[in-house]
């Protein structure tokens, strides 16, 4: 039975998420588009406590001539910061701006315009269970360690 359960679920994951998957982020002040890839780079970044291009990089397994790239691209949409290191000139620290933090927020996985138009279309009774059932299923996944949450805003309400 559980076997089957888990086929259903894995069968119909993918299908849900080609549907619903979203395909860029809105700064929601300025309504400026940028790819759900750069808008990625920003989970990695705070707004006060800074980090060094270099540690990004190996945080994201890339190069630090890699990660520059990316982070130029942010700078010129004024999503991050660049400053010197005051003990070490040679490293560069990098923040979020407040338009960053508001694009790292609006971040989803899947794009709410788009289950808001899939939901409408299964009976009240039917999207309610769907509902119940994915609260459920979420809040199973966060018991187990090593699939905890990476910010509890994330974290289903009941």
């Amino acid at each position: 039975m559980l076997d089957h359960d888990v086929g259903a679920v894995l069968a119909a994951y993918p299908t849900i998420h080609a549907a619903c998957r979203r395909r860029d982020v809105r700064d929601p002040r300025s309504g400026r588009r940028i790819s759900t890839h750069l808008a990625g780079l920003l989970e990695h970044l705070d707004p006060v406590a800074p980090i060094a291009v270099g540690d990004l990089a190996e945080r994201l397994g890339v190069t630090p001539a890699t990660a520059s790239l990316q982070l130029s691209r942010l700078g010129r949409l004024r999503l991050i910061t660049r400053t010197r290191d005051e003990r070490d000139a040679r490293r560069v620290q990098l923040r979020l701006t407040d338009a960053g933090a508001r694009v790292r927020e609006a971040r989803t996985l899947l794009d709410p315009e788009r289950v808001r138009a899939v939901l409408p279309r299964l009976p009240a009774p039917d999207r309610e269970a769907v509902v119940a059932g994915l609260r459920l299923l979420a809040g199973a996944a966060g018991q187990i360690p090593e699939a905890s949450p990476s910010r509890s805003r994330r974290t289903p309400e009941r």
